[in-house]
């Protein structure tokens, strides 16, 4: 599960506390092919161009949202039933989604941290359950055109990691993420009463945090 809680850490829009964590994140994966490369050009960045360079890739590009649901629902009817099915999983694991934070419960940093910190086993199911979600993203950063004409998004290697901790595709599920390559998501807009707005569509940076994702919450 470490490899979970660093990629939730470094997926999450950068700030000071990540900066301030990074050593204890890298003692966590020592020596990890992909995160550790990760965790190096987060450290000799400086902030201020890291969070421009996040948003440009999470906020604003509908192939590299870390909402799940967003992937195989886009903005149509179903979806809303689906981040319902998320809130009752973290339920199950015993907490309960905060909604007064303003983020929603499909958010990929959220998911990997219930799975690190409550519940492993609820976590990988909805991680399979979408992931032709979470490999389009892998492909979508891999596949990343950086300004200087190279390939690759720094933050691809999270991805590459924790498609490493899932079974290997096959069948169904492979068949399921080449639908999603050439097809994209389904394109019915609705609103989404009770919900913060499509990542895509965001206009600044993400709204969840290492320090405020809303997973833990004590039941009531």
């Amino acid at each position: 599960m470490q490899t979970w809680a660093v990629c939730s850490a470094v997926l999450d829009y950068p700030t000071e506390q990540l900066l301030a964590s990074l050593d204890d994140l890298a003692a966590l994966v020592p020596d990890h092919p992909h995160l550790t490369p990760l965790l190096d050009h987060v450290r000799r960045t400086p902030l201020a161009q890291l969070q421009q360079d996040y948003v440009a890739t999470f906020d604003h590009t509908r192939k590299c949202a870390l909402y799940l649901t967003y992937f195989a629902y886009g903005d149509t009817r179903r979806r809303g039933a689906a981040l319902v099915r998320f809130k009752d999983a973290y339920r199950r694991g015993g907490v309960a989604w905060d909604d007064d934070l303003g983020e929603l419960p499909d958010h990929l940093c959220a998911v990997l941290q219930f799975g690190a910190t409550v519940d492993p086993d609820i976590a990988r199911s909805l991680l399979l359950e979408h992931r032709a979600g979470v490999e389009m993203l892998r492909l979508a950063l891999t596949g990343w055109r950086n300004d200087d004409g190279t390939t690759g998004s720094p933050w691809a290697g999270a991805l590459v990691a924790l498609c490493d901790t899932l079974p290997e595709l096959a069948g169904t599920e492979a068949d399921a993420v080449r639908r999603l390559v050439e097809q994209g998501p389904p394109a019915e807009e609705v609103g989404l009463a009770g919900y913060a707005a499509d990542p895509a569509l965001a206009s600044g940076p993400a709204l969840i945090s290492s320090a405020t994702i809303p997973v833990g919450v004590p039941r009531t």
